[in-house]
């Protein structure tokens, strides 16, 4: 379906974003990965996904750094001649209550979690509207919809983020190009597993109990979304099918914003 597309997916090296690399890819997209991570692993995971038929390449740009994302979408554009789909995934967590939140990890949060996805669509927005088409697909998440303690970072910017969401769509409402936010609940991520660590450390719980506690306090289903099923919605967002879907923030969360 995405033959002779091209993608950008940011923190594509794990986790949620790998997932819709993978299912970009598998529709026949190009894909531009970015993340950090052990060189060798990523060559690893670039070697599977042209073994699907499609240019992959790699890019180190750091998400709180606006020049290294502004030359990483003009890398994209230069390696695969456009930039059709841009997925702006990237995101860190750190949680303290208000009144102990380091100001660093404030600063660093508002960086790569939201304004991120502005410095990325500002670079790659022009080319879409020049052509007719594009999609920009932001991960958000559930945490966009609805708040948790100790998570004010996140929760503002993940808010954040579906506002810029809905901006650009109403911007680009009479055009080819839709923006649309992807909200996830809990997936069992290394972002995620490092929460159920935690939880079963500071509680003296074993790594199942954490788990099900984990998912026992927010999500109604008990079970985590999965990067695959969050690929698969990508890749409907980016349908003929989905073209009257704009603005949206799309809740995969097992009913946790639906209590």
């Amino acid at each position: 379906m995405l033959k002779n597309k091209s993608a950008i997916v940011t923190g594509s090296t794990s986790g949620i974003g790998l997932g819709i690399a993978r299912a970009l890819a598998s529709q026949g997209a190009n894909v531009m990965l970015n993340g950090f991570g052990d060189a060798a692993e990523i060559e690893t995971i670039a070697a599977e996904l042209r073994a699907l038929g499609v240019q992959v390449r790699h890019s180190a740009a750091d998400m709180a750094q606006p020049e290294q994302i502004a030359a990483m979408v003009a890398e994209a554009t230069a390696a695969f001649g456009a930039v059709d789909i841009l997925v702006n995934n990237a995101g860190i967590q750190h949680t303290a209550p208000v009144h102990e939140f380091p100001l660093e990890q404030w600063d660093r949060i508002m960086a790569i979690n939201l304004s991120s996805n502005f410095h990325a669509i500002r670079a790659a927005l022009p080319q879409m509207q020049q052509r007719g088409w594009g999609r920009i697909i932001n991960v958000a998440s559930v945490h966009g919809l609805v708040a948790s303690v100790n998570k004010s970072a996140y929760v503002a910017a993940k808010h954040g983020v579906v506002g810029l969401t809905k901006a650009v769509a109403l911007e680009n409402a009479r055009t080819g190009v839709t923006c649309n936010a992807i909200c996830p609940g809990w997936v069992l991520t290394p972002l995620v597993q490092k929460q159920i660590d935690d939880l079963a450390a500071r509680a003296a719980l074993s790594a199942d109990e954490a788990r099900a506690k984990l998912l026992g306090e927010k999500q109604p289903s008990q079970e985590f979304a999965t990067p695959e099923q969050i690929g698969a919605l990508a890749v409907f967002l980016c349908s003929a099918a989905a073209d009257q879907i704009r603005g949206a923030a799309l809740n995969m969360d097992g009913g946790w914003a639906a209590q």
